[in-house]
């Protein structure tokens, strides 16, 4: 894969950054864990499946080729947890836990043109949404997702597609990114509040979009009435690594900081169960979004602070 990346990325204005990335990504591939043999031997076996065309079939993800569910499904199983998606591939339905095609749906209408452009999705997971980047005619789709697991997922996903779009995943951080204004559109969605120094981030953010390349930020908030921001004491909804949820003021005053223009908050949703649900697709941690909140009062957290709320703001360097 990181060889298909390598070709394509050198004839994209990322040509000049091209080989660093690849040369961080197998590095990073390189590390000792001790699941690497499971995830290639999944691999393995997916590649035997028949590839077929790519296309969206809302709410999927969809792959139309023939399968052997039961086959199949076992090996799609080593990579639990899918958290995000869903995909279809044949008969096969692959349920994650979010329903991406949700969070996509409130905020496509907004978004500049991404065909013929250079795109980033930062914490991409296994690349559900650098695909549908790279579907709607981006140049290339880059996405950055540190956790090897949904990197090999995403490689799974892939390896089933017959003509695969301009979409790639590497196993990077943000920070590892080099400080070139490279990319037209940067996605960071539900990352932001895993961030200690939010203004780093986006800054960061901010380094690698080319002048009036377009940001669209997606993380949790707050109602005002709760405050300019909430640091929880220890977890949030049951999540470690939350440092801080900001209102939508709060957050737009920290845009304007980072030297973002035209800032402009496009939605703010509830996180519903319809959204986000365990499904037999997150392992044996069943747990999910129901089983986050107050049992008597679906508007405050486990720890009883506000219930997930997520807004979606535009702006441009």
């Amino acid at each position: 894969m990181l060889k298909d990346f390598k070709k394509h990325c050198n004839m994209t204005r990322l040509s000049t950054i091209c080989s660093q990335l690849v040369e961080l990504s197998n590095q990073a591939f390189s590390v000792n864990n001790g699941n690497i043999p499971k995830w290639e031997e999944a691999i393995s076996s997916i590649q035997k499946t028949q590839p077929g065309k790519l296309s969206f079939e809302h709410p999927y993800i969809a792959i139309d080729t023939k399968v052997n569910i039961d086959d199949l499904t076992l090996s799609l199983k080593q990579l639990m947890p899918w958290r995000k998606g869903p995909y279809q591939i044949g008969d096969l339905q692959l349920d994650s836990e979010w329903r991406g095609d949700m969070k996509w749906d409130r905020l496509k209408g907004h978004l500049q043109p991404l065909a013929g452009k250079t795109v980033l999705d930062v914490g991409s997971g296994n690349g559900y949404f650098t695909y549908l980047m790279a579907m709607q005619g981006a140049e290339i789709a880059v996405g950055i997702e540190p956790f090897l697991l949904f990197n090999y997922q995403f490689q799974a996903i892939h390896t089933l597609i017959s003509q695969p779009p301009k979409a790639y995943v590497l196993p990077l951080k943000l920070e590892q990114m080099p400080k070139e204004s490279s990319f037209d559109s940067v996605f960071s969605m539900g990352v932001l509040y895993h961030q200690k120094d939010h203004m780093l981030h986006l800054q960061q953010l901010k380094d690698v979009l080319i002048e009036g390349g377009e940001l669209i930020l997606e993380t949790l908030i707050i109602d005002q009435k709760h405050g300019d921001q909430i640091t929880p004491e220890d977890r949030y909804a049951r999540m470690r690594n939350v440092w801080c949820l900001p209102s939508t003021d709060t957050l737009h005053i920290w845009l304007e900081q980072a030297g973002f223009k035209n800032i402009k908050l496009i939605d703010v949703t509830k996180t519903t169960p319809e959204e986000q649900r365990a499904t037999h697709w997150i392992g044996d941690n069943t747990q999910s979004i129901k089983d986050f909140l107050d049992p008597n009062d679906d508007n405050l957290t486990i720890e009883g602070l506000p219930a997930p709320k997520r807004a979606v703001f535009i702006c441009q360097k």
